[in-house]
């Protein structure tokens, strides 16, 4: 078996020094509910995958060291959602960290980047060409 054919893409996993900011944050951009393992872990789920966010105290469970809050900078956290505009629109009223404002991409998408309290980007986007749209299909 070739290891596309035995993986499955499930999460990514944010490491906070404050999971409870995180997670708030989370639910009120997305709409999402976390489900709480342990103060320490807790995890937003959409049909398709979850972003988990987990405090400093897991990273030694792992490896210490292997992680630290706030450090990333290469990694875009991504939504697809129905009306990217909209969304900016709801958004505007507390996010204070836009990096650009909606804006459509060559590659179809139009595209609404922002970063979370920890720094973290993330993209709001909405397939607007009918590739993209078809790529998107739900």
């Amino acid at each position: 078996m070739s290891t596309t054919e035995s993986t499955n893409f499930v999460s990514v996993r944010i490491i906070t020094g404050d999971v409870a900011r995180l997670v708030e944050f989370y639910e009120k951009a997305t709409g999402a509910q976390a489900a709480w393992a342990t103060e320490d872990f807790a995890e937003l789920r959409t049909p398709t995958a979850a972003l988990a966010i987990a405090g400093t105290r897991t990273v030694p469970l792992f490896a210490p060291g292997s992680a630290r809050p706030a450090a990333n900078q290469s990694v875009i956290i991504e939504y697809l959602v129905d009306d990217v505009d909209h969304v900016h629109e709801n958004l505007s009223a507390w996010v204070t960290d836009f990096v650009s404002g909606p804006t459509t991409m060559p590659w179809g998408n139009r595209s609404l980047l922002l970063r979370d309290p920890d720094g973290n980007l993330i993209n709001f986007f909405t397939p607007v060409t009918p590739a993209a749209v078809a790529k998107f299909a739900r």
